[in-house]
């Protein structure tokens, strides 16, 4: 992969590296593009790769014996897919899937913990994305349990909104429903008050933003939690 294909980066985490660090990783990067609703990796899997989002939003979940699910976090580009390959294990504890089509770049496993056990920037980046990955995880765990549909939808909808460059959204109902671990008739329901608000507009799986203050107003304070921690360790 080229310099300038890489011009303007698309992935915060690696634009905060220095240019020498930086440089030291490019050989390493590659390209890959994932289409909607794709399994990334499975639960227990061994992981060759850990991917940096760019244009992709990736949903990672937690999947149930009988095949229910419900999303645990979501990463975009912000930061990184598999923490658990250099956290001290080759294998990941959740199903990475496909929230938002898009690009990525990707790194091999062994190259990215050889470049975290030298220390430097790029591990203190690695170490301060977990931390905040683990507040958005346990924000969600939080209000999944507390907070109504609605506001899951909301808070959903606005994390989703900050990873991307447009107020367009492509997603299914079902889809979701399976990340929010709820029923799909919950998100219609929810979706159909948003809509009626004048936030939203939803038809044939394309969602469009049309109010983001009126979103902020109505979501659960679980969304500037997160979003002020991500501020606090990375910006």
């Amino acid at each position: 992969m080229s310099q300038t294909s890489l011009e303007p980066m698309g992935n915060r985490l690696l634009a905060m590296l220095p240019q020498e660090e930086f440089n030291y990783l490019l050989p390493h990067l590659e390209q890959v593009s994932f289409a909607l609703g794709e399994v990334i990796y499975e639960s227990g899997g061994l992981q060759g790769y850990i991917y940096f989002p760019t244009t992709a939003i990736i949903s990672l979940l937690y999947m149930m014996e009988n095949g229910s699910s419900a999303e645990m976090g979501v990463a975009g580009n912000e930061g990184l897919v598999g923490i658990a390959l250099f956290m001290g294990g080759n294998t990941v504890p959740n199903r990475a899937v496909v929230q938002s089509a898009g690009d990525a770049l990707r790194m091999k496993t062994k190259v990215l913990q050889d470049e975290f056990a030298r220390g430097g920037t790029f591990q203190r980046l690695l170490l301060r994305y977990t931390q905040a990955l683990m507040t958005q995880m346990s924000q969600t765990a939080v209000c999944n349990r507390l907070h109504t549909v609605e506001q899951q939808l909301c808070r959903w909808l606005l994390l989703s909104r900050d990873r991307l460059s447009t107020d367009e959204l492509i997603m299914t109902q079902e889809l979701i429903a399976n990340m929010l671990g709820v029923r799909r008739e919950g998100v219609t329901h929810a979706a159909q008050r948003l809509q009626e608000l004048g936030l939203i507009s939803y038809a044939r799986g394309h969602i469009t933003i049309l109010d983001r203050r009126g979103l902020e107003a109505t979501v659960c304070e679980c969304y500037m939690v997160v979003k002020e921690e991500y501020a606090r360790l990375l910006d």
